[in-house]
């Protein structure tokens, strides 16, 4: 059975989120927390590989569910998105306080970092306001040791009124205990004593009045005393939450709206307004986190985040923060390069030998050539091609990428960017998704989930094609390695080729900066919205789990997706290539037609048809101008750089060509699989194209102006 109404009371969940119960005695346990806490690494640890992902109903945000057996009982874990406080200001939040508020599960925990409680028990006093089925997890125990925070995990409980249990996610410790006091708390084995929260004797007396009229109204449904502060409080978002849940609007019940005009009067004529009770509130709320924290913590050295400061001084510094940044870029494109090249030719010589292998298959069962050719030579071969070049960068640049994230750089990136985002008038968090595109666009765009703002949102998503993609760096570095670090040969071509590509990438990322300009001034202006950013403290990472979660969650993810897209182009492409019409194939043709056009920007025909062609994979774009200009039916592959470069210079490229050829493919379009993406997460066909229109348009022009300039400056 499903869950229903009545067993967490979160009916709008029941078909959407799919969580089977299997026994009326299983349990439904919330897990609550800031992010950088080590929240998921409780989940994870926890349910194992016992995990279902899916989206929230009616929300872009996903969610993670899984089982874990304790004590003979099913506890299903429901992993919701970190979150500051209740009191939501973007669609991960609203989904976090939704759950905890309404979704009634039979225990919530809440993870907090043992290295910073005062700063987290902000969500757990709020929530402790609407239910008293909660369980502190003090997590990172291990890091506090280290830098000698001790916490009195007794007194905290104490303080607290509701079980506290102090765990090392990240090593497996405490995990036991928490799951015992989440068993005592969700069968009703603990006498729990929440602490209760007064906020002066004003507005108590504003809250009480409200009280009384609620209580006969919405009965036990919901913590009334809770819900007369948010109505007094009026936060719409919020009260419409809470309407969907009761079925009925309250602010259409008189006697309420009377008795809430009444207290907000009493509460005016109090010198209290909106604003201040809004003010007092959080700033209760943060005496008392401070006070609890100061009577549980106790710091052996004061000065314990000195390290981290130290590596900020730099790492976060107008003068060497970008330049380190940059630095950094480079080592990771270094590496990626000069690591996927032996993996990348050893896979594709695996592929083409076993294509070699259905080849004679084929003959010995004596099929028309015509199946054959689509089947091997267009379908299969397509494939080859996208595993062979997109496999093995990915499976080098996610981990590293991986590394950084759990280092705790990343947030430091978007710190130093910042300033440039805010001066576009867009959100410094679009930093963070700029560098998730370079693995890949798509997750990029989905990335875009945590800009708060609509509009911010929307010109992070419609400029993250900017940044290049796993798929596009084969053109990239192909095209350095033949025309501009050629020259060269060891250890320093591959250093070269690593600087120049990354001369590219900080182009992307300029021009990412002028575009989210040109759309805040143009079709989605609007003032640039504040948000917090936290900076975590510098952590060890687990490097196994780092590989394990980047090669399953995102390497093989990606190149799913890339897979299904790229079989029904292998088909277009060898139909194109293999059916005349006259004396020349409808590529050629199609090409020809093209020709004019892609002269004024510095391309030829058949270049413009190979990125054409290559909408569903940009991995297949150089492979489809090789078979073009050996006019071949199928995609070919080339023995050494040096002959491709033969190949194109015998049909007219120059260093020109090249130039912008690594232009169009840093702007123009973004591939299938991202615009598919970007039409799951705007719900709009209108903000899809404009993703696409946008990228292409400037590419155009940016190759133009370069073409035409170089031409009649004659360095041509």
């Amino acid at each position: 059975m499903g869950l229903t109404n009545t067993s967490t009371g979160l009916e709008v969940l029941e078909q959407e989120l799919k969580i089977e119960k299997t026994s009326s005695t299983d349990k439904i346990i919330a897990l609550a927390g800031n992010p950088n806490v080590g929240k998921s690494t409780v989940f994870n640890n926890l349910t194992g590989l016992n995990q279902h992902t899916g989206n929230w109903p009616g929300k872009t945000v996903t969610n993670a569910h899984g089982n874990y057996y304790h004590k003979d009982n099913n506890f299903i874990l429901v992993d919701i998105p970190g979150t500051y406080s209740l009191m939501a200001n973007s669609i991960e939040e609203e989904v976090a306080r939704d759950f905890i508020c309404f979704g009634n599960p039979d225990a919530t925990v809440i993870v907090v970092d043992a290295t910073c409680l005062e700063r987290n028990l902000n969500l757990v006093l709020q929530t402790l306001e609407i239910t008293s089925k909660v369980v502190v997890c003090v997590n990172l125990m291990d890091e506090a040791k280290r830098k000698n925070i001790f916490i009195d995990l007794e007194e905290l409980s104490k303080q607290l009124g509701v079980p506290v249990v102090g765990t090392s996610a990240i090593k497996g410790k405490g995990l036991q205990d928490l799951m015992d006091s989440v068993y005592d708390v969700a069968f009703n084995e603990l006498s729990l004593n929440p602490l209760n929260i007064q906020y002066g004797e004003s507005i108590e007396k504003a809250m009480s009045k409200v009280e009384l009229v609620l209580k006969p109204i919405i009965q036990d449904r919901l913590n009334t005393r809770w819900v007369a502060l948010k109505l007094i409080d009026g936060d719409i978002t919020l009260l419409n939450s809470i309407n969907k849940y009761l079925g009925f609007n309250l602010n259409e019940q008189n006697e309420i709206i009377n008795e809430v005009h009444n207290s907000r009067n009493f509460l005016d004529t109090e010198g209290i307004n909106h604003d201040i009770l809004r003010d007092k509130i959080v700033s209760h709320l943060v005496n008392i986190a401070e006070n609890v924290s100061n009577k549980v913590v106790s710091f052996e050295n004061k000065d314990y985040n000195n390290f981290d400061r130290k590596i900020d001084k730099y790492l976060t510094s107008k003068k060497f923060g970008i330049p380190i940044m940059i630095f950094l870029l480079a080592i990771i494109f270094w590496l990626t390069i000069t690591g996927a090249n032996y993996p990348s030719e050893m896979l594709a010589k695996g592929l083409f030998w076993l294509q070699d292998r259905f080849t004679d298959f084929f003959i010995w069962l004596d099929t028309p050539p015509w199946v054959h050719g689509v089947l091997i030579m267009g379908i299969y071969r397509t494939l080859a091609w996208v595993v062979s070049v997109m496999l093995p960068p990915m499976a080098i640049f996610f981990p590293l990428f991986t590394l950084l994230e759990d280092l705790g750089y990343l947030p430091r990136v978007a710190f130093n960017l910042d300033n440039f985002f805010k001066k576009s008038c867009a959100c410094g968090k679009q930093a963070l998704t700029m560098c998730m595109g370079f693995g890949c666009n798509a997750a990029g765009i989905i990335g875009c989930r945590i800009i708060d703002s609509p509009r911010e949102r929307l010109i992070a998503i419609v400029t993250n094609n900017f940044v290049p993609c796993n798929g596009r760096f084969p053109i990239l570095i192909a095209i350095i390695s033949m025309f501009f670090a050629g020259f060269l040969d060891g250890p320093l071509k591959s250093i070269i080729l690593a600087l120049i590509l990354t001369g590219v990438i900080v182009l992307g990322v300029i021009m990412t900066l002028m575009v989210s300009k040109l759309l805040s001034n143009t079709i989605l202006k609007g003032i640039p919205s504040n948000f917090t950013l936290e900076l975590p403290p510098y952590r060890k990472p687990q490097i196994g789990k780092i590989i394990v979660r980047s090669i399953f969650d995102r390497t093989l993810f990606v190149l799913g997706r890339a897979v299904a897209v790229a079989a029904p182009a292998g088909l277009i492409i060898w139909i194109m290539a293999n059916i005349y019409i006259g004396n020349s194939s409808i590529l050629t043709h199609s090409a020809n037609f093209l020709d004019p056009f892609a002269k004024l920007i510095g391309l030829d025909g058949y270049i413009l048809m190979a990125f054409i062609l290559g909408f569903p994979a940009n991995e297949i774009v150089i492979p489809i101008i090789i078979m073009s200009y050996m006019a071949t039916g199928s995609l070919l592959e080339l023995d050494s750089l040096v002959h491709l470069k033969d190949l194109l210079i015998s049909n007219g490229w120059t260093w020109l060509t090249a130039v912008c050829v690594m232009l169009f493919s840093l702007m123009h379009w973004p591939c299938a699989t991202t615009c598919l993406t970007i039409r799951k997460e705007t719900q709009s066909l209108k903000w899809t194209a404009i993703s696409f229109l946008v990228p292409t348009i400037i590419g155009i022009v940016v190759c133009f102006l370069v073409a035409s300039t170089v031409r009649l400056v004659g360095l041509i």
